[in-house]
């Protein structure tokens, strides 16, 4: 007879179990949240006229997660950890996913607003996986305080209402602007053939600083930051075609002359350092076009999780996160 095994440690590798955002908890019912950071899923794409596909993308972003799931990641070129106490003291929790209502927009996007409010009156950091770009405006309408929108981007996403479209992925930052609480508006990266005259006017017009990929590659990115008020808390919207196509070959809205990762991930963490970040969004990977290794999926999961480190990282985060969480005795 085989006597009783020890149960041994599981290894949980990142191939075995549900699919959480760094395998942290879930958590549906966001009335018993308790956490500093709330993962949501947003899996429309209903917004994308070329090509659907998007909806899959905060699936396959959370499995590509699970293999930097542990105890905080270590960087090798500072030598220094980062999130490691999020982590290890369950400060990360995943919320699922907003529901969606194919071909009813309009309540899709309040379900959105609704969910993102409820995290935000919570005072948890959302962390938002689209989707397509059109989710980011039922996003902002969320948050209610004076701040600052960053839009890293191929396009300019500001097409004028009409023809009977509204709500596209070509749309959002023109229904951004005219919210209340945005102050500024800053689009960086601005790039393609596809942008109109027409959008860049506009978007000029309005007040909004478009900084193109050339200048963004020219000026020192001090400069550039200081169209961003430190004054303000930051909202950041991710469009995964800020990068050059060759690197996001699950983007169907991919374009050429685009960011290296190096470029983008220095830029999240100067912007981290700049100002006060209260939320991001990083959108438009489309699992279905991507290759077999799913390099786009893994490429949103690790800007995502190098973005978020950086921001814990702050002075700001610790002084909120002291103020806010650790005066209870709930971990």
């Amino acid at each position: 007879m085989h006597s009783k095994a020890k149960l041994k440690q599981r290894a949980d590798r990142a191939f075995v179990g549900i699919p959480s955002f760094l395998r942290s908890r879930i958590c549906t019912n966001i009335d018993e949240l308790n956490a500093d950071i709330a993962v949501v899923g947003v899996p429309t794409d209903e917004g994308s006229p070329f090509m659907a596909g998007s909806r899959f993308a905060p699936r396959a972003i959370r499995e590509h997660s699970m293999r930097f799931a542990g105890r905080g990641l270590y960087d090798v070129s500072t030598g220094r950890q980062f999130l490691q106490f999020e982590m290890e003291n369950d400060r990360i929790a995943d919320v699922g996913d907003v529901d969606i209502l194919p071909t009813n927009v309009i309540q899709t996007f309040e379900n959105i607003t609704e969910t993102i409010s409820a995290i935000v009156d919570r005072d948890v950091f959302p962390v938002i996986l689209g989707g397509d770009h059109s989710i980011s405006f039922p996003v902002l309408r969320a948050f209610k305080k004076p701040l600052s929108v960053v839009q890293f981007d191929a396009h300019l996403d500001y097409a004028a209402v009409g023809g009977g479209l509204e709500f596209t992925n070509g749309h959002p930052f023109r229904h951004i602007r005219k919210l209340p609480n945005v102050k500024k508006l800053i689009q960086i990266g601005i790039r393609s053939l596809r942008n109109t005259r027409e959008q860049m006017e506009d978007s000029q017009r309005d007040g909004n600083r478009v900084v193109t990929i050339d200048e963004f590659q020219s000026i020192p990115l001090a400069d550039l930051l200081q169209d961003v008020p430190s004054d303000l808390p930051c909202y950041v919207s991710i469009d995964i075609d800020a990068f050059d196509m060759a690197l996001v070959p699950g983007c169907v809205s991919a374009e050429p002359n685009g960011m290296s990762y190096k470029e983008l991930s220095s830029a999240l963490a100067q912007l981290a350092r700049h100002t006060e970040i209260i939320g991001f969004d990083l959108v438009e990977v489309n699992p279905q076009l991507d290759v077999g290794t799913q390099t786009t999926s893994y490429l949103a999961a690790h800007t995502i999780i190098d973005f978020l480190g950086h921001i814990c990282d702050q002075p700001w985060w610790s002084r909120k996160r002291k103020l806010h969480v650790y005066s209870s005795n709930d971990i």
